[in-house]
């Protein structure tokens, strides 16, 4: 069994859904070239993202913030009124600027690093580079001339993750959905996994069925179901608390 993280919802009503079925963490993206972005612009900029922070303290369910490449006022505008449990950096963040962030937040607040991976090197120099993050998100490297770093819904070659046991905690993320999502973690070890794409219905819409489907996938004991479908591909503490934090200002 492992945690679940259901990214890129974009509305209340998906948060009470993930939340009700069961997802450790929702997540919400501020990234303008995602079809899933949810950061405004003018004065309207960070209510739709407060609004969601809000429903996701309501639901009693982990918030994530998904940034890339953020600037310091994206950073600074999130936290309005209430703050998120975890800024996911999916960009090219270099190891002092998670170091950084790290420090300058409450410890309360988890910071984690989205890397994009094809070989057990890059795994390697990962772990090696961002030991200050809370958690390392393992995806797959975008393609080629994409103008965002993740949310492709592309899948890796999971044995490179065989016996792999960073000292970070991870999650598993790309190419995930409710039919393979099993045999990945009993394929890799995976503590938890991450789904954005594989949940909907259409590009940025996510479908009620398909996030308990995968959310009861991913939390079954019984992962023969779907192992073989994940074979072809590679072999490879809900924290206590109300999730309403007040935003302390970034010093960095």
């Amino acid at each position: 069994m492992a945690d679940v993280k259901i990214c890129g919802i974009s509305d209340a009503d998906m948060v009470k859904v993930a939340a009700e079925a069961g997802a450790d963490w929702v997540g919400f993206v501020l990234v303008p070239q995602s079809p899933r972005n949810v950061l405004g612009g003018g004065s309207a900029r960070f209510e739709q993202v407060i609004d969601l922070l809000l429903a996701a303290a309501t639901n009693n369910v982990r918030s994530v913030v998904l940034v890339s490449d953020p600037e310091p006022a994206i950073l600074r505008g999130v936290g309005g009124t209430v703050m998120p449990d975890v800024f996911q950096l999916h960009g090219k963040e270099s190891p002092e600027f998670v170091a950084n962030l790290r420090a300058s937040l409450p410890s309360s607040v988890e910071v984690w690093k989205a890397v994009g991976v094809s070989s057990r090197a890059d795994l390697e120099e990962a772990a090696r580079l961002y030991r200050s993050a809370d958690r390392l998100l393992i995806d797959a490297k975008p393609p080629e001339g994409a103008d965002r770093t993740g949310g492709h819904g592309a899948a890796f070659d999971w044995s490179i993750l065989q016996d792999w046991a960073p000292a970070t905690p991870w999650l598993l993320a790309g190419g995930l959905t409710p039919h393979n999502v099993a045999g990945a973690i009993k394929a890799t070890g995976a503590p938890a996994v991450d789904v954005s794409s594989g949940v909907e219905r259409q590009r940025g819409i996510k479908d009620a069925d398909l996030v308990r489907a995968f959310i009861a996938a991913a939390k079954s004991q019984d992962y023969e179901g779907s192992h073989e479908q994940a074979k072809h591909m590679g072999t490879m503490a809900r924290r206590e608390g109300p999730l309403r934090r007040i935003w302390r200002a970034l010093r960095r």
